[in-house]
């Protein structure tokens, strides 16, 4: 018996939502460019049905699939905001709770006498 990713088969709905949008937006890119999507496909090295799941959105589409077509269509330098540390207020609020404060100096010898 094999093993189901469960992601796979029921996503949150907000990734859904997301993947959704990303593929519809990747169609229209592409569409705009006058480009086929078997032509988008021998770009990026991949087949045609890659291509389309991932215009549909399916979220067992790999995200190589995802960033190589944002590559191939001059689109690659949005990703680039993705997750990034410097836009993760909450992540940076956390790390300022537990950064450590320290009372002392550290515990190197000093000769001043």
């Amino acid at each position: 018996m094999t093993a189901r990713n469960k992601l796979l088969a029921a996503p949150p709905f907000e990734v859904e939502q997301a993947l959704t949008r990303l593929g519809a937006s990747l169609k229209t890119a592409r569409v705009r460019r006058n480009l086929t999507v078997a032509e988008i496909a021998e770009k990026i090295g991949t087949g045609i049905r890659a291509v389309s799941d991932a215009e549909k959105g399916k979220p067992s589409t790999g995200v190589a699939v995802y960033l190589a077509l944002l590559w191939a269509l001059g689109l690659l330098d949005q990703a680039a905001d993705l997750a990034s540390p410097e836009k993760d207020a909450e992540g940076q609020t956390l790390a300022l709770a537990r950064e450590r404060v320290r009372a002392r100096p550290s515990g190197d010898l000093d000769n001043d006498f």
